[in-house]
């Protein structure tokens, strides 16, 4: 997979040996707009209040999934099944999920995103 503002390139099958590096690490935030809190809401036959309540934290004007703490200086997406190693909502995931290796953060850093991604090539 490439992308053309980037130089590297991503093998993302390379994320079925991973066990999910890019959805743990460091607390940080998982954004979320409102259309993507829309869907999962729905994929979770939830209300979107009752979603929000359980799922989100509100950050100045806009909004992050919540982490759960799974050792020290070790978070994961509340969606994130630390059995199979996944998301428990991958085909309604967010955005930023989605366009993961590919951000801006990374673009001319390509020794960093190799230390978060298995699948750089």
């Amino acid at each position: 997979m490439t992308h053309e503002q980037y130089k590297f390139k991503f093998n993302p099958s390379a994320c079925e040996e991973c066990g999910g590096h890019c959805c743990r690490g460091e607390s940080g935030y998982i954004w979320t707009k409102y259309t993507e809190i829309e869907q999962i809401a729905k994929f979770l036959d939830m209300s979107i209040d009752d979603f929000a309540s359980n799922y989100l934290k509100k950050v100045k004007h806009r909004y992050s999934l919540i982490e759960k703490q799974l050792g020290v200086d070790d978070f994961a997406c509340i969606f994130f099944d630390e059995t199979k190693k996944g998301c428990t909502i991958y085909p309604v995931r967010p955005l930023q999920c989605k366009t993961f290796p590919f951000w801006e953060q990374f673009k001319d850093n390509e020794n960093e995103v190799r230390k978060e991604c298995i699948g750089i090539i």
